[in-house]
C-alpha cells in the first residue's frame, strides 16, 4: 500500500531536485554539458546529477527497494534485472532530454515504484509549471491533488499522437496510411511526462509507442489506467516494467483503445 506520507515525500523530492539541479541548468547548458549516448539520444549534466540526487533521496524513503535509473541502465543493462522480483524505484531524471537540451518545453521527471514486476505508484512532474501527476494502484489518478474524472469520447475524429521514431519504415508507412483516414494526427511532445497527461485529460485520444522502456512508461501507464483510460500491449496484455518488449497503445478510454487496436493492431502484431 502506498501511504499518503510516501506520496508527499516523493513530491517534495521532485521539487527539491527541480529547484537545485534541473531549473538552474535549463537554458544554461554549455556544449560540453551535452553528450550523445547513441544517435539522437542525448544526456546532459543535469540528467546525471538529477539521477544521482533522486537515487540518494528515494533510497532513504525505502531502504530495501532497488534503484533502476535510466542513466545507470545505460551504463549497465543488468540493472534492469532488479525489476523482476523485488520492490524498485524506476527513475527518469529528465524525460524529454532533447527538449531540455534545446532550451524548450516540455520536459519532466518521472518516478515509478514497482513491486514484483508490477507498477504500484507513479509520479510525472513538470518543473516549469509545478504540475504533479500522481497515481497509485486502486487510488485513481490525481493532478495537483485533484482526482481526475474520466473524459468523454470525442464527437469528431479522435486526436492521435504517434511516436514512430523506433518503428520500421514499413510500419510507419502503413500506420500513417491507415490512421490518417480515422484520426486527426498531431505532433508528439517528445516527452512521456507530457503525453500521458494529454491522454488522461482527453487533449489527445490515442497514442502509439514502439519503444517502451520502463523509466519512460511505467508511471504514465499506471496514471492513464487509473484515470479510466487504457494503456496496454497490442494484444491487450498489461505492461510489466521488466518485460523487454516493444509496442504499446494508449487511449483516453477503453472504447477508443479497442477501436485503435482493431484498426491498427495487425501492423504491429504478426
Amino acid at each position: 500500500m502506498i501511504g499518503v506520507q510516501l506520496n508527499l515525500s516523493v513530491q517534495a523530492i521532485l521539487r527539491e531536485v527541480s529547484e537545485r539541479i534541473i531549473l538552474p541548468h535549463f537554458q544554461n547548458l554549455r556544449s560540453s554539458d551535452i553528450e550523445e549516448k547513441s544517435p539522437g539520444d542525448l544526456v546532459t549534466i543535469a540528467d546525471k546529477r538529477s539521477e544521482e540526487m533522486l537515487s540518494e533521496e528515494l533510497a532513504q524513503l525505502l531502504p530495501d527497494a532497488a534503484i533502476v535509473g535510466e542513466e545507470a541502465a545505460a551504463a549497465d543493462q543488468t540493472v534492469l534485472s532488479r525489476l523482476s522480483d523485488q520492490q524498485a524505484w524506476i527513475i527518469d531524471p529528465i524525460d524529454g532530454t532533447g527538449n531540455f537540451a534545446a532550451g524548450k518545453s516540455p520536459f519532466g521527471i518521472i518516478i515509478a515504484l514497482s513491486e514484483d514486476n508490477e507498477t504500484v505508484a507513479g509520479w510525472l512532474y513538470d518543473p516549469l509549471t509545478d504540475r504533479v501527476c500522481f497515481a497509485a494502484k486502486g487510488w485513481g489518478a490525481h493532478i495537483n491533488g485533484e482526482k481526475l474524472d474520466s473524459t468523454d469520447d470525442p464527437d469528431d475524429k479522435p486526436v492521435a499522437a504517434l511516436a514512430t521514431s523506433f518503428m520500421t519504415e514499413e510500419q510507419r508507412d502503413a500506420l500513417h496510411a491507415r490512421a490518417e483516414a480515422h484520426y486527426q494526427i498531431v505532433d508528439i511532445p517528445r516527452c512521456a511526462a507530457e503525453q500521458y497527461p494529454r491522454l488522461a485529460l482527453g487533449t489527445n485520444h490515442v497514442s502509439i509507442f514502439e519503444r517502451s522502456l520502463p523509466w519512460d512508461h511505467a508511471a504514465g501507464i499506471l496514471f492513464l489506467n487509473e484515470a479510466d483510460g487504457k494503456a496496454a500491449r497490442w494484444d491487450g496484455s498489461p505492461y510489466r516494467p521488466a518485460d523487454q518488449k516493444t509496442g504499446l497503445l494508449g487511449a483516453s478510454s477503453p472504447k477508443l483503445w479497442d477501436e485503435a487496436a482493431e484498426l491498427l493492431g495487425d501492423i504491429f502484431v504478426g
